[in-house]
């Protein structure tokens, strides 16, 4: 299948456009990473909604963040569970969008058995959404200097080393379509642009950057 957004035409990775399959993708990394940053703009650019995950986590998540102490496996598990449903409510009251991206949501999801439980949910209750995990890669050097110039966030830099020791890269295993991208150095919008790129296959026709934002558009 084929998508036109922004001037171009993307042309759907095969695996990604059997079945007509929703997707979701989902910007993952570690605190200061730039998954709001990046994931906000790269749903403004396919036409789709944007899923804080920051602003799902249960008040005694933040209360303990904010307090310097890292989150265990229990506590993550009903803040991915209120992420799985905020994914639910969008694909039950958007329009449907075969072979499209109906949601971006920035989530750390630092372990495999977290990603696992997203998709598990999701599928249990909607078999034709997908989830695409994008890692935001970034040096352990950068993060900390990004957190340490960051106000008024609750996730403090003391407890960046804690994430760095839960983060499970993606596993080859884990599907076809999630990757890994450095997001060290580049911008926000050269991100965005590498992402689109990788989850679409060339060619790109790239249209003026002023071109008004259109929402992905199957071409006949």
């Amino acid at each position: 299948g084929q998508l036109g957004i922004f001037g171009r035409t993307l042309s759907l990775k095969p695996s990604m456009a059997e079945g007509g399959m929703e997707y979701v993708v989902v910007m993952m990394g570690v605190s200061g990473s730039g998954k709001s940053t990046v994931g906000s703009l790269l749903a403004k650019q396919l036409g789709a909604v944007f899923l804080e995950g920051d602003l799902l986590h249960p008040e005694c998540n933040v209360a303990k963040m904010s307090a310097g102490c890292p989150l265990t496996d229990t506590d993550r598990l009903p803040w991915l569970d209120s992420i799985a449903s905020a994914v639910q409510s969008v694909a039950a009251s958007s329009v449907a969008r075969p072979d499209g991206v109906i949601a971006v949501a920035s989530c750390s999801a630092l372990k495999r058995i977290y990603r696992d439980r997203l998709r598990d949910r999701l599928r249990k209750t909607d078999s034709r959404l997908c989830l695409v995990f994008v890692h935001l890669s970034v040096s352990p050097l950068q993060l900390r200097s990004r957190l340490e110039g960051r106000l008024a966030h609750f996730m403090p830099a003391a407890l960046l080393q804690s994430q760095l020791d839960a983060l499970q890269p993606l596993d080859q295993d884990e599907d076809l379509n999630s990757f890994t991208v450095d997001a060290t150095s580049e911008s926000p919008a050269l991100l965005v642009n590498a992402i689109i790129c990788k989850l679409c296959v060339s060619k790109l026709t790239i249209g003026p950057p002023s071109m008004p934002q259109q929402k992905w558009a199957k071409q006949m």
